[in-house]
């Protein structure tokens, strides 16, 4: 109860926290207990704008509700936001593994939640939260995820997913439907976390506790801020109508709404109150109210502004943010004046011209220190070891970078991910055209393994590998250098709606057969890719596949098979379930990935979509085939083009990809020569498949 007491003296705070004076009609309600209900809301009729803004006020508790709902209200403003409690969902286990559910939703008629106010909030140690619904203008949805192990791993304060997680909520939503659940009920973690629990709320209002990861079922109001509007005219078609124009006070502005139709109305600049009211906007006298007076001396008010003035024998315009007031000076002191000046205008120009030589020193040393942390020195002398190796990755300058990109122009960007930004550029030196990776950060503790990355990357000479040239080492975060491939990615050419069943099957085999091959190379060479995604395909002119991103790849040891990371990285989607789980990297990773791309070609479905509530594809996938309902869910084209034996074939070697147990699955060289067999097999061909296929358990991320 403790929680819930302090949410509502968050929400008490936050309903004071106005300048403005709220009014009602005449004669009309004013309060509901300590809520006042300005106009044009109400409690009944010829008291409120219309229906919309009816306040129902239950007189024995002192509690106010919107409309003929069970929303209870907690403030309204006149500047265009009411505040309302709602409750959470949850989903909580015993050590018997019964269950206990409650889901959550919310129908807000016209007034949409605010989305720059509110977050999706989630908290668990094995929590999936969803939440879907309405739009003005259709439907959405949108979730989190929030996992942890131990209680050692979580920060108060904190919803970056360990233990908590945030999603913003889109524009115009009118109905919530919250919905929650976890990956293995709580098993793992049921000792100091057996709930999840999932909420919509003011941001300003919740600030994360380990102690809520215990049971928050207690705690059944959370504030929520919604926007409101009236009508749905814009200001300019509203005010054609003077007779039902709402904004009634003198020394008003309109302004749209911007979550949804209609319009708001606003006193002016220096005016207070209650727009919607004749003569609701007062004079505010800001020469009374400290916060507003910016005077150094003499202040005097006028209607909507105020006026400052200087001293006898001072001069300026009165102003704490302007020029103040200064005495005024005799002809000899202004001649004293004139030469301290003077004087002062030459050791200024000294000055800049020292800082300015100081700061290009600076920004010299600097290079040279970035140069040196990214692991510069060690890069190079690698490089001179195979200075004779035409392979060898270059060193680029960060001048010549900048100047290949326009100094890293906006309008140069031609994607951005989570990992950092990518930038196209012209060299100078031979016109060629390349992509330059500028990620966000990178691990001090990793350079060694950065620099030998770099190395084993750039001398990768694979006709389905973007070729990395090199990178730069000047800047605060390193940038890597990669050959330019013009067709786009093989996501967009799937889920653009310019470019949706364009691809043939025939061209989506080999697709995936180059792909495997690329990445059965890498693994060759002990790199796991951690990151195999459709969007990380690039195509050529002549749809040829290019592997690329190897922003968050790993080298694996000669000596070993796996490596135990600390942060688990990916898209969702197509992460291994069983990397999520251990921290442990190995190359089926990559297999499991994969395997949710070759399903993409198949089905020409996102890896997570949404028909009705979000789905993951994966999961989709495996219940098809369990279901024989296959041949359903693949794409009208597939189905056209191939060979019901090819494409059982293809759909099994997925089946196989995904597979729960990383040791299940097949190699990627495996994977690469039934790709090539199927493409072969042709409408003629009966081969049989070369793995066991017969798996029961399945999970996806």
């Amino acid at each position: 109860m403790h929680m819930q007491k302090q949410f509502l003296l968050i929400a008490m705070i936050l309903s004071t926290a106005t300048l403005t004076t709220a009014q009602a009609v005449s004669g009309c309600q004013d309060h509901c207990g300590d809520l006042t209900i300005p106009f044009p809301f109400g409690t009944k009729e010829g008291c409120y704008l219309n229906k919309d803004f009816l306040i129902t006020c239950n007189a024995s508790t002192s509690e106010a509700f919107l409309g003929d709902t069970q929303i209870q209200v907690l403030n309204i403003s006149v500047e265009g936001q009411l505040r309302i409690s709602t409750t959470p969902a949850y989903d909580c286990y015993d050590q018997s593994g019964n269950t206990l559910y409650s889901e959550s939703t919310l129908e807000l008629g016209r007034f949409p939640i605010s989305y720059t106010k509110n977050k999706l909030t989630a908290i668990g140690c094995d929590t999936n939260a969803y939440i879907q619904g309405l739009r003005a203008k259709g439907m959405y949805a949108t979730g989190c995820i929030s996992y942890c192990e131990q209680m050692v791993d979580i920060v108060n304060g904190s919803c970056n997913g360990i233990g908590c997680c945030q999603s913003s909520i889109p524009k115009e939503v009118l109905q919530v439907y919250l919905d929650i659940g976890s990956f293995y009920n709580h098993t793992y973690v049921l000792d100091f976390n057996p709930c999840s629990y999932a909420f919509v709320v003011e941001e300003s209002a919740y600030n994360f506790s380990t102690l809520d990861l215990g049971d928050l079922r207690d705690v059944v109001k959370f504030p929520v801020l919604l926007d409101w509007a009236i009508g749905n005219e814009t200001c300019d078609d509203a005010l054609t109508k003077p007779e039902d124009y709402a904004c009634k006070a003198n020394n008003t502005v309109c302004v749209d709404s911007d979550n949804g139709p209609g319009y708001r109305c606003n006193c002016s600049q220096g005016f207070s109150g209650n727009p919607y009211l004749p003569n609701g906007c007062k004079d505010i006298n800001e020469c009374e109210i400290p916060s507003l007076n910016q005077c150094t001396h003499s202040c005097q008010n006028k209607m909507g502004n105020y006026t400052c003035y200087c001293p006898k024998g001072y001069y300026g315009d009165g102003r704490k943010d302007g020029s103040g007031c200064t005495r005024k000076q005799t002809i000899s002191t202004q001649t004293g004046a004139i030469i301290g000046v003077s004087i002062s205008l030459v050791l200024l120009f000294l000055a800049i011209s020292t800082i300015l030589g100081m700061q290009r020193k600076s920004v010299i040393k600097s290079r040279k220190e970035h140069f040196k942390q990214n692991g510069g020195l060690l890069l190079q002398q690698t490089l001179f070891k195979s200075k004779n190796s035409t392979d060898a990755a270059k060193i680029f300058a960060e001048a010549e970078l900048k100047k290949a990109t326009n100094n890293f122009n906006k309008d140069m960007v031609i994607g951005q991910g989570g990992y950092g930004v990518v930038f196209k550029g012209i060299l100078s030196e031979n016109k060629r055209e390349v992509a330059i990776k500028k990620s966000k950060a990178i691990d001090r503790t990793q350079i060694e393994q950065f620099v030998n990355e770099v190395i084993v990357v750039s001398q990768i000479h694979h006709p389905n590998i973007v070729k990395l040239l090199g990178c730069c080492l000047e800047t605060p975060v390193p940038l890597l250098v990669y050959d330019f491939i013009t067709n786009g990615t093989l996501f967009h050419h799937l889920h653009d709606s310019a470019f949706v069943h364009s691809l043939p099957w025939e061209v989506r085999l080999r697709i995936a057969e180059e792909t495997a091959k690329a990445l059965a190379y890498m693994h060759s060479m002990q790199i796991v890719h951690r990151d195999v995604k459709s969007a990380n395909i690039l195509l050529d002119n002549d749809f040829t596949a290019k592997v690329s991103d190897f922003g968050v790849s790993r080298l694996v040891p000669f000596n070993q098979e796996q490596i135990i990371t600390t942060l688990v990285q990916g898209t969702l989607g197509y992460m291994d379930p069983e990397y999520f789980q251990t921290g442990i990297l190995t190359e089926k990773s990559d297999v499991y990935s994969f395997g949710v791309v070759l399903v993409e070609l198949l089905t020409g479905k996102k890896a997570i979509f949404s028909e009705c509530e979000q789905k993951s594809l994966a999961l989709y996938f495996i219940s098809s085939l369990r279901d024989k309902s296959l041949f359903n869910i693949l794409e009208y084209r597939v189905k056209e083009e191939g060979n019901a034996q090819q494409l059982e074939r293809v759909a099994k070697l997925a089946q196989s990809c995904l597979k729960l147990q990383g040791e299940k699955r097949p190699t990627m060289k495996e994977v690469a020569e039934e790709l090539e067999i199927s493409r072969q097999q042709g409408k003629q061909s009966q081969t049989k498949l070369q793995f066991n296929f017969q798996d029961q358990e399945y999970l996806t991320l």
